[in-house]
């Protein structure tokens, strides 16, 4: 029987154990999974506060991407998956102090309709002069990777990069357009770089080919009571011996064909208890797979570790019925960072998605992420709280004190894709293969996304099992 070890209880991790949980019925396949803090799922932790579900991780995934919606579907959640509003779906961008909305027609940074753009204030004179001459835009084969800022700097210009591609990706990525890898991030653009030159003349041909708005899928897809409803679906359907908690992995070493791993096996002792596997399955985020290997492999452990992260803050509050209706409509608003807030989104939940608050309450999702939850990362919860209803009020004019709030910390959690690290990629698997049954999953790879984790935690397995 093939024993594996599964380093790592988040949906990466899960979702391995799960894709293993078959062959373990056949008798196959034993596993163990290891999480080094009381529960399981990660970064998917719900919340429900007044009638209210509060997320205090992602609070949905991309629709575009499957992985996430078939696993909810194999679980018997299909009837509990739920869309965005779309057809209230509006985004603001702090400008000088101002909420303007973004024009209508933007598809991935690209502006594809143009009486929308010229007639907003977002952009200047200049700017949208460049949008204008973008379409000449000859084909160019990039002959190595760049930053999203610098691609799209090349087509619009610097304001863009600053009021728009730097706030969406600090949404998303909670890093900085100017040094995420398009390439890795926006491969698409880089794609349309190469075959059409302009952007836009791409994008419109693409448009071309997509079906009518009204059998379009959403563009966020979430889960009725909240993200953690799939982290307890999945967990009843694991054999329970085969998880275990409070159980932080101190070292793995390769024996025999198989690995040696160690683990402390009670938060209260000191003692490290030793078991051998055939295979393991490194589902932590890349520098603790990192730490793991340092011994084992230096290379593949300093490749791991070049694979940097960024921690966020997010601060959930509630709100009664005249708060809620003193709200601009939409999804919410993005802050750049020349604003000089420390702020960088906040989402009115009760707009973006049903079932997520009742009739008299908002719901606001507010955001910290990279150097600005760095900043404000030693206060306490209430010190936070305070940062965030000041900006509320010189953002929103929103003086009242919420009916609750809460404060949840990622610590080093978002993986950031920098320039170069689809070619780190490449180091990184011919490293691995050179050890014995290894395989990697997580968001520190190819994708940050829930839908991106669970794929990869399946194909780690299919590594694994050679299938």
């Amino acid at each position: 029987m093939t024993r594996i070890a599964i380093i790592g209880g988040g949906i990466s991790g899960l979702t391995a154990a799960f894709a293993l949980e078959e062959h373990r019925r056949a008798g196959a396949v034993e596993y163990t999974l290891y999480e080094s803090s009381p529960r399981l799922g990660g970064v998917l932790h719900t919340e429900h506060i007044q009638g209210c579900i509060v997320e205090a991780g992602p609070d949905s995934f991309i629709s575009e991407k499957p992985w996430a919606a078939d696993l909810c579907r194999t679980l018997g959640l299909g009837d509990q998956l739920i869309g965005s509003n779309d057809a209230d779906r509006k985004t603001y961008i702090l400008v000088r102090g101002r909420l303007i909305p973004m024009p209508d027609g933007l598809m991935f940074l690209v502006p594809t309709k143009i009486l929308p753009t010229a007639l907003s204030p977002l952009f200047s004179r200049a700017t949208k002069l460049r949008m204008a001459q973008e379409c000449f835009h000859p084909p160019r084969a990039a002959e190595a990777d760049e930053s999203v800022a610098s691609l799209v700097e090349r087509h619009y210009g610097e304001e863009m990069v600053h009021r728009l591609a730097d706030p969406l990706l600090s949404g998303v990525y909670g890093g900085e357009a100017a040094s995420l890898s398009v390439r890795a991030v926006l491969p698409r653009l880089a794609e349309m770089e190469r075959t059409h030159g302009s952007l836009g003349r791409a994008m419109l041909a693409a448009r071309k080919k997509r079906p009518p708005a009204a059998n379009q899928p959403p563009l966020f897809t979430s889960l009725k009571n909240g993200m953690q409803q799939l982290v307890d679906t999945l967990v009843p359907r694991l054999h329970p011996s085969s998880l275990v908690t409070n159980a932080p992995v101190q070292a793995i070493q390769p024996e025999a064909g198989g690995w040696t791993v160690q683990v402390h096996p009670d938060a209260r002792s000191s003692r490290l208890k030793s078991d051998r596997f055939d295979a393991v399955i490194l589902a932590a985020p890349a520098h603790a797979a990192a730490q793991l290997l340092s011994i084992s492999s230096p290379e593949l452990s300093a490749e791991l570790a070049a694979i940097g992260y960024s921690s966020s803050i997010t601060v959930g509050l509630g709100y009664n019925r005249d708060v809620r209706q003193s709200l601009p409509p939409g999804f919410g608003f993005l802050v750049p960072r020349s604003e000089g807030k420390r702020l960088l989104a906040s989402t009115f939940v009760h707009n973006k998605f049903p079932h997520r608050a009742p009739e008299d309450r908002a719901l606001l999702r507010c955001f910290f992420a990279g150097s600005n939850a760095e900043n404000i990362w030693q206060l306490p919860g209430d010190a936070i709280i305070a940062v965030v209803r000041n900006e509320l009020q010189q953002i929103l004019g929103l003086r009242a004190a919420p009916l609750f709030a809460r404060v949840y910390k990622w610590k080093s959690a978002m993986a950031q894709y920098s320039v170069g690290h689809l070619d780190r990629l490449d180091r990184i698997e011919r490293l691995r293969q050179q050890l014995p049954a290894l395989a990697l999953a997580g968001n520190g790879y190819r994708g940050i996304g829930v839908p991106d984790c669970i794929r990869s935690g399946r194909e780690a397995v299919k590594q694994i099992l050679n299938l």
